[in-house]
């Protein structure tokens, strides 16, 4: 019997789900919560078949209708990407402080459920599980020792500190100690279990600390630049796009500036002839836009995502009543500064999820720097999107809904709806608006800094800022620290952050940029009749997918559009 491009398409999704743990729970595909995901090579290996073999029978699949020659178009750029970045190497040397499996073993037990005794007998049979997954993670890297193939010292040193964190270095108390301490109010919770699973995963973490300082600091090496070749590769990844580097390098100043002016005038009705900084330090001395605490920090975030979804649903937005929950968290501490977004399960048994992590000891936050996050994160930002996507089982496959985000398309959808929602008549406060231009001029910042780093190119002439040296990650650190408002401890953990995850910072602008440019073709092509409640409509339901690949899509007149 022959697959449909549909039926290949599920039938990875239950494969992969089940030769990766982790990211079946992290997408809410069901059955595998009670194991981890093998990092070894072996299962490294395992992954890449898996992809090769999807990939070539969907090259032979005769699309059946319209959404098949969609979904074709979207897997094989997709899983086309994940097999070259297999042979390149680079999933058994994936070592950074973001996005690696050091940082996703750990933040699995973020997405669990802990309301039942049986949700506890499952974390507990997980939890048993961290040694060897990090066994496997350790296996993979010494390959990567052998091959040459080493990530750079900044990434090794620093999630070094991250597992002392977790494994509750300097006499503190571990993540998962803290973790499993709330099941003690559960009756029939396996108390024993869940405390020996959480000091073998607390030793296993602080034997990896040691193996990354005793084993890879020494031959690691010291330059953090990936170098074009490497980059083109993850910039394709994480966009979907093959873009011109130097034309997106040009931009993003042009779009710098632009948003420098903008926020100039903004500035000038808050304090007039005060600079952007000055600004920003009025604005948070100011206790309208001051918060204290992190539970109020929590409160002001559902309560914004809240009044969101309710005064966008029906006027701007299809906001069904499955999108209607979204929940508000704080991470734990040890990871990255900033927010994130972790979407409901295939059932919608777990809801959205918009989780804060913030500074260790911070206390005090200010609303008019956050407000257009909250957007990006919630509605109608990534919970609008990747929620619409889970929703529409009845015209994507699996894959479509739970697996094909991509950052360009998603990051720069969040990064529109920051936009978007001035234009909707929201951030209608001088402070909150001068807020969101600044997440906008920071987006714009990632697209220069991001690039240049990574390709060690020149500064332009026309700037005010070292022009005519070469981008090092210490002019990285102070253009962010100068020329954008981020805090010292955000702008270190973005540096360290986009020396390690090459090519996805970019994403955002870049992005958005399509986005805009997609709306504008389709009111070129509608006219009058244009709608733009429609067009979001229509766009979100066709899921993730990469910008080359959406502009394609949205360009195409066929019936779905």
């Amino acid at each position: 019997m022959v697959e449909s491009v549909h039926e290949i398409c599920d039938r990875y999704v239950d494969e992969a789900a089940a030769a990766d743990p982790v990211l079946a729970t992290m997408f809410g595909l069901p059955g595998h919560d009670d194991t981890l995901t093998d990092y070894s090579p072996a299962g490294h290996a395992v992954r890449a078949e898996l992809a090769r073999k999807a990939l070539c029978a969907i090259q032979s699949a005769e699309p059946t209708d319209d959404s098949e020659r969609v979904a074709k178009a979207v897997f094989i750029e997709r899983i086309g990407l994940e097999v070259e970045i297999h042979d390149a190497g680079l999933p058994l040397t994936s070592l950074n402080v973001i996005e690696s499996p050091v940082q996703n073993i750990r933040m699995v037990f973020d997405v669990m459920p802990t309301d039942t005794a049986a949700d506890w007998t499952v974390i507990a049979r997980r939890l048993a599980g961290v040694p060897e997954a990090l066994a496997g993670v350790r296996a993979s890297l010494l390959v990567g020792v052998r091959r040459g193939q080493i990530c750079a010292l900044r990434q090794v040193v620093k999630v070094a500190e991250q597992a002392d964190t977790w494994a509750g270095a300097a006499g503190k108390e571990g993540f998962f100690s803290t973790f499993v301490a709330a099941a003690e109010e559960l009756d029939g919770a396996p108390l024993t279990d869940l405390r020996q699973g959480a000091l073998a995963a607390e030793r296993a973490y602080a034997e990896l600390a040691d193996f990354l300082r005793s084993e890879l600091v020494p031959i690691a090496p010291v330059t953090d630049a990936v170098g074009e070749q490497t980059y083109r590769l993850w910039s394709r990844y994480f966009t979907g796009a093959d873009l011109d580097l130097q034309e997106a390098y040009a931009w993003g100043w042009a779009e710098f500036a632009r948003l420098e002016a903008e926020m100039a005038a903004i500035a000038d009705r808050i304090a007039p002839g005060a600079s952007l900084s000055d600004t920003a330090t009025l604005l948070d001395a100011d206790p309208k836009y001051t918060l204290t605490g992190q539970d109020e920090l929590r409160d002001w975030m559902q309560q914004t995502s809240d009044q969101a979804l309710e005064s966008l649903r029906d006027k701007h937005f299809e906001i069904p009543d499955e999108l209607m929950t979204l929940e508000c968290t704080i991470a734990p501490p040890g990871g990255v500064v900033g927010a994130y977004y972790i979407g409901p399960s295939a059932d919608f048994s777990r809801p959205g999820r918009m989780t804060w992590s913030v500074e260790q000891g911070k206390q005090d936050f200010q609303t008019w720097r956050e407000a257009s996050t909250v957007y990006h994160e919630g509605v109608p930002g990534h919970h609008l999107q990747i929620a619409t996507a889970v929703r529409e089982a009845d015209s994507l496959n699996k894959y479509q809904r739970m697996m094909s985000f991509t950052s360009g398309h998603g990051e720069g959808w969040a990064l529109y709806a920051e936009r978007l929602m001035q234009e909707l008549g929201y951030l209608t406060d001088d402070g909150d608006l001068f807020g969101m231009l600044a997440q906008q001029l920071f987006r714009a910042a990632r697209v220069i800094v991001d690039i240049g780093m990574h390709l060690e190119w020149e500064i332009p002439a026309g700037n005010d800022f070292h022009a005519g040296e070469r981008w090092t990650p210490d002019l990285g650190l102070e253009f962010l620290l100068t020329r954008t408002l981020v805090d010292e401890t955000t702008a270190r953990d973005e540096i360290d952050r986009y020396l390690g995850w090459p090519g996805q910072a970019p994403a955002y602008k870049l992005g958005e940029r399509m986005w805009l440019t997609a709306r504008e073709e389709a009111r070129e092509r509608a006219g009058a009749a244009f709608d733009v409640k429609d067009f979001h409509t229509r766009a979100l339901r066709l899921g993730g997918m990469g910008l080359d690949t959406l502009r394609e899509q949205l360009a195409d007149p066929h019936p779905r559009l």
